[in-house]
Order: structure tokens, then sequence, then C-alpha cells
């Protein structure tokens, strides 16, 4: 049994293009797992295995892969104290289109390291991954990488973190030098220097002493660090007050260790992971302040029956529990589950309950994944993360614990799709295929979601967006050999009711023998705004008020199901409804005619009819757009910005760039990076993310509507 103290479960998150990949790289080399560095431009990074990722050179999927270090040693080398510490490591997307792969990361790891760009510091998508990353509740370490390019600069990285993104960032290194001269850092806690050697790929260096034109900063920053973290010890506080010079290293290391667990600070680390700097010290920290499973608070899941919390601790002698938190399909093995290990111990070969499904399933196999590659190991045990082959039937956030100790752990949050393409199949032969194919790919990725269009037979794919839909049309043609023709992407519009109205429906049918009858009163309107606070993500806030036996209450929950069907079919233009309220508080039922399905299908025919009277309206997705752009171009870009009916939010400086903020519809975006691309010669570059629903105007709602109703054909 391994000691769950010397276990590291972390991630490498950050916005696009701020060089996970590359970071990951250099950690399998420097713990011996590759021997040959490879880059991301070339298509030769170990975790980035899929074919689009090599051709893109961006991360699509989260690759997780493990190894091992040794901590601590002396210049590199082992000593008598040194450890081998276990780490499994997952390496995620920036893009964010492919958020979900980030949010799912989050919800299974015990810390993470958040990459920032020395020249770009916090971008938006570093805003939204340090988001999920405060969902989660995940102590983290910044390093702030690409300290030798032109216009780097650690400190500014260091004051945006605190101001952008409200963290106590804490500095415990200083650049020794910038750009094409950054050498090495100084280590603020053992106030020496560390200078890496290029000719063996950072793999050895040298400790020097303070250079003397740093001393002073090395001193404000030291002092800096002390006093951040001695609120969490006593005696800390007392002999900084004193004479900060008796503070001993390992005081100080073990008061960053408990600020970083608690979520007070984050300590701040630089270098360049492409010249091979600073990764080892960012690999000693992960050591020193990131948690072990057993330092994190226990695993808080709900008993199935009685709804009441019940606590399992990081524990190999506890009964099992994990969370499968990814399903990837494998052409030879099969469907893939990936789970974090919380409690107990599993062998292959055996039995877990499946939580949702409710079924026994045979876990035959049990595999460390190296990227996509698949070693097979006997036992897994709490506090690690594997993949198990086996399962008939599983989803992501799928419960998965020990039959005779059921337990249902927390699910993820799923973003919803934004965009929408149409597909259909070329020939006929590729029908049968098409269906499984996006079967496979639903099931492995939650933010994609299918529907059939009722009116044009066409099969509807939504999305996060242009670059989430092209990769799933482009695996449907490439892994699963079906030819597809595709129209053009769509916007996801949601439909929203503006009043309350109160009806009643009633529902007769009489045909000879045994008929239909249900009567139902109801209100109906948007959904309260404390409910929607107090249940992020939900849309669906169900009120009963019957008293008496006016509706016999095993009818309740096929009115509920009616409406929540219906929800999905919006009065105005077939749209999805966003955020309703429904509150039953009378009707009548027949002794005889009357059963669950007259009163699902009376609910249905309800929300149709009450829905014309609540002043529903048509609301379309706002992107927040960030533009970075040289100065000669920012009327051009602002230009095109309102042209989109953008709004402004604001404009900033970076470097010799005009950063530009505003938030668009995401209908007049189509095809902006193109037109952006030539408006600026090719130097201007923008991200966008969703930001929020609001109601569309009424040229554009009417032309939506009209647009529904005579539904156009894919073209080839």
């Amino acid at each position: 049994m391994a000691d769950l103290k010397l276990q590291r479960n972390f991630g490498i998150a950050a916005h696009i293009d701020a060089g996970k990949t590359t970071t990951t790289e250099r950690i399998l080399r420097y713990t011996g797992m590759i021997h040959k560095i490879g880059e991301v431009h070339e298509g030769a990074a170990t975790t980035d295995w899929m074919e689009q990722e090599k051709e893109r050179g961006i991360t699509i999927t989260s690759a997780a892969v493990s190894c091992q270090w040794n901590f601590p040693t002396v210049l590199g080398k082992p000593t008598a104290d040194t450890k081998k510490y276990y780490f499994n490591i997952i390496d995620t997307p920036g893009h964010v289109d492919f958020t979900v792969e980030v949010e799912r990361s989050m919800r299974v790891l015990d810390g993470l390291i958040a990459l920032f760009s020395a020249v770009d510091g916090v971008e938006p998508q570093s805003e939204t991954v340090w988001r999920q990353a405060n969902r989660y509740k995940v102590p983290r370490i910044g390093f702030v990488n690409k300290m030798d390019r032109a216009g780097a600069d650690f400190l500014m990285v260091v004051n945006q973190v605190r101001e952008m993104l409200g963290a106590k960032a804490v500095p415990l290194q200083l650049p020794i030098g910038a750009e094409d001269n950054f050498k090495g850092v100084v280590d603020l806690i053992k106030m020496k220097g560390i200078v890496w050697h290029a000719e063996t790929e950072g793999m050895t260096f040298d400790e020097i002493d303070v250079p003397a034109d740093m001393v002073e900063e090395a001193n404000h920053w030291r002092a800096q660090l002390i006093e951040a973290v001695a609120e969490y010890d006593d005696q800390l506080m007392e002999k900084f007050f004193d004479d900060p010079n008796t503070i001993s290293e390992a005081e100080v290391h073990e008061a960053i260790r408990k600020a970083t667990i608690d979520l007070s600070i984050v300590p701040m680390m630089c270098g360049s992971s492409f010249k091979n700097k600073g990764v080892q010290t960012a690999l000693d920290a992960v050591c020193r302040y990131l948690p072990s499973p057993v330092d994190i608070e226990d695993t808080v899941g709900t008993d199935p029956d009685s709804g009441e919390p019940i606590t399992r601790k990081a524990d190999p002698k506890e009964p099992f529990a994990a969370l499968a938190f990814k399903i990837m399909t494998d052409p030879y093995v099969g469907r893939l589950a990936f789970f974090r290990c919380y409690s107990g111990h599993l062998d292959a070969g055996s039995y877990v309950r499946n939580m949702r499904s409710g079924k026994n399933e045979r876990i035959s196999r049990i595999l460390k994944m190296f990227a996509n590659k698949q070693n097979p190991i006997d036992f897994i045990e709490a506090g690690d993360i594997g993949a198990a082959v086996g399962f008939k039937e599983i989803k992501t956030g799928d419960t998965l614990c020990d039959e005779n100790h059921p337990i249902v752990l927390e699910n993820m949050f799923i973003p919803e799709p934004v965009i929408s393409v149409a597909v259909e199949p070329k020939t006929q032969a590729d029908v049968d295929k098409m269906g499984m194919a996006i079967a496979k790919l639903v099931e492995e990725d939650p933010t994609l979601r299918v529907k059939t269009d009722e009116d044009t037979g066409q099969t509807i794919l939504s999305g996060m967006g242009e670059l989430h839909l092209e990769i799933i049309v482009d695996r449907m043609r490439r892994e699963f050999k079906v030819e597809v023709n595709q129209g053009n992407p769509q916007v996801a519009y949601k439909e929203a009711f503006g009043n309350t109205v109160e009806h009643r429906e009633v529902l007769k049918k009489q045909s000879g023998g045994r008929g239909k009858f249900a009567d139902i009163m109801f209100e109906m309107g948007p959904a309260d705004k404390e409910w929607l606070t107090e249940n992020p993500g939900k849309q669906f806030q169900f009120k009963n008020d019957i008293f008496g036996g006016s509706i016999p209450k095993e009818f309740h929950p096929a009115i509920q199901k009616g409406f929540e069907t219906a929800m999905s079919t919006g009065v105005l233009a077939g749209y999805p409804v966003d955020n309703m309220k429904i509150r039953i508080y009378d009707g009548s039922f027949h002794q005889v005619d009357s059963d669950a399905m007259s009163f699902e299908l009376c609910a249905k025919s309800g929300f149709r009819e009450a829905g014309r009277k609540a002043k529903p309206t048509l609301l379309e997705p706002i992107m927040k757009v960030e533009v970075v752009t040289p100065d000669q171009y920012m009327g051009d870009v602002t230009g095109d910005l309102n042209r989109r009916r953008g709004m402004l939010e604001g404009m900033d400086t970076r470097g010799n760039a005009q950063v530009i903020k505003a938030k668009v519809p995401l209908s007049e975006m189509f095809g902006y990076v193109t037109q952006l691309r030539s408006m600026s010669s090719g130097r201007a570059t923008s991200t966008m993310e969703f930001s929020h629903y609001s109601p569309a105007p009424n040229n554009i709602a009417e032309e939506v509507i009209a647009k529904s109703k005579g539904k156009v054909k894919v073209e080839d």
C-alpha cells in the first residue's frame, strides 16, 4: 500500500497557448517517463495524441499521465531524506470550446498549477479556469511561463492575479534577467539564486548568491512573503516582529503549505518551459505546498435512501467510492471510463454498483493511463486516478461504489451548448454508422447534445462553439468513417416568459370504452430569482400547492414530467424555455378515465396554451469577447464590433498592444477570426467565451421566428 501523503493529483490549466502541454512534456522528461522532449508545434507532444491535436497544435481532450518525482534533493541529487512522490497529472485544453474537459478535471483533482503567460498575463480563459477552480475549492500554485519572451514581466502578472482574480498572489521567486537574458530565479525562501544549464535541457543547475543588483528587491519581496504567511502561525508572527532572520526555511514552507491548502494564498513562481527553466522548482512546490488526498476535506456524498450526508475518508479500508469523470471510446478495448477513487480498494474483475443506473457492473480490467497508452494494474485504492474497462452503461458524473455501502457523490457542472449545426448522412450506407458515431460521441462529451428536427428530419448537433462542432464532424469522418453533409452553424436561442399567468387546462377524450380525462389549474411564469440563486444550473421550478384530493398524488409526477418535457420546445420558435416556474394548485380527475398519461398530455397542451399568454420572448446568447490589437487598428476593430451590435466594456494597454473588451451577440460573431485577421494584417487576436442570455431585439426575433417556421434544408 502506497503512502497517501506522497500522492499528488494535480492538473495544469490556463488560457490557450500559455504553455500547458509544453510544461507537461518537461515534467515527463524530468521524471524520466520520456527520453526525448516532443514539441507541440511539431505535433510530437505526449499528451496531444489525437490527430486533430497534432495538426492544429492545440489540446482538445484532457490527458492523464502518471509519474514519480524525488523530493527533497540537493542540486537535483537524492539525499538520505529523499522520498519518491507519486503524481497523477491531467493536462487540460485552454480553448473555451472544450471548457468541460477542464471542468471535469477540476472536479477530481486535489491541486492545480495555474499557468500564465509572462507577456499576456491574466487572459479571459485564465479567469474561466480560475472560477472553475474556485467552484471545486482547488488549491493552486501560479506559474508564470514564457519569461524568455519579449515583453515578459513577472511582477505585472502577479499584480494582475491579485486585481483581476481577487487572489492573494505571493511571489516565492524573482526572475534573474528577463526576455533573452532570462537565466534563472532568486528563491526568496532560501535567499539563493538558481541558474539552469541549457546544454543539459535544464536537468542540472547551479545555486548562486543573490546577484548584487537584486539584493534590495529580494529583501523587500521576502519580507512581503513572510508577512503574508505569518498569520498562519502565531510563533511565526512573533518571530517576524522580533527578528525575521530567526525564521527557519522549514517554518516558512509549513506556513505556505497551510495557507495554500486553505485557499488563502497563491504561491507564484516563474520560468520558461520551452527553454527548460523553472519546471523542477515547480514540481518541488507541488510536493511542498499542494495537498495529498489525506490533506483535503473528507468526501461527502448522500445516502440514496434517506438523503442524509455520508462521509468517506481517503483510506483503502473504507468502503469503495469513486466518481467516473470522463468516458472515452477506444477502437481496441471499447468503452473506457476514467474515475477518481475517493475511498476503499477495488480489484480488477470485481463488481461495483453504478448508482445512477442502479445496476452492478463487472470491472474486467483496471488501467493506469499514460496519455492514450494503457497499462493494466491489478487494483486501485483511495486517492488514485485510473480507468476501467467492462462497463455496459456509464455516463460522465456517475458514482461507482460498493453495492453494500451505497453513496451518491456530487456531480459536476455541465455548461449549456450555445451553437448548433444540422448534419445528415451523405449516403444510405452512412445512416446507421452516423447514429452509432453520434451515440458514442455524446457519451464521451456531455456538452454535445443531439436532437432530431421534427419538421425536416435532420439531426441537430449542439455544442460549445464553431471549433467544437468542427472537431466533432471531423472525428465522425476519421474515427467512424461516416461522411456527412452539414449546414451552416446556427445559434442556440432560448425562450423565456415575461409574465406569470394562471390557466386551466382540461383534457377530455371519449371514444367509446375507456377515455382520457385530466383537469389542471396552474400558474406559469419565470422562475423565482432566489430559487435560481440556490439552484445554479437548474431551469425548472415546480411547486405543488394541491391540498386535499382534487388530483390524486400518484398523478403529480406525471404533471411535472409533462411540463418539464414541454419546456424543451417553446411556443415562439420551438427553442428550449429558460428558467420556468410552474405552480399547480387545483384540478379534478375521473375515477375511470384519468391516468398518468392523461395528466402528462394535459400538462403539455396546457403549457402551449398558457405560454402564448405569458409574454414569451426570444433570448440570444451573448459572448464575452476580448481583442488584442496593435494601436493602429484600434479604430477599425471597435467600429467593426459596434457594427456587430457589440457593447464595448473597456480598453486596456498590454505591452505595446490595446486590449478591447466587449459583449457581442453570438449570431454576429460567425467568421469573426478571419475578418479580424484581414482587418489587422494578421496581427490582432481574439478570444470569445459565453457570458449570458439576453432578450433579442424585435427585428432579430421576428427573423428567427420566421426562419424556424420555414426550415432550411442542409446544403452539400
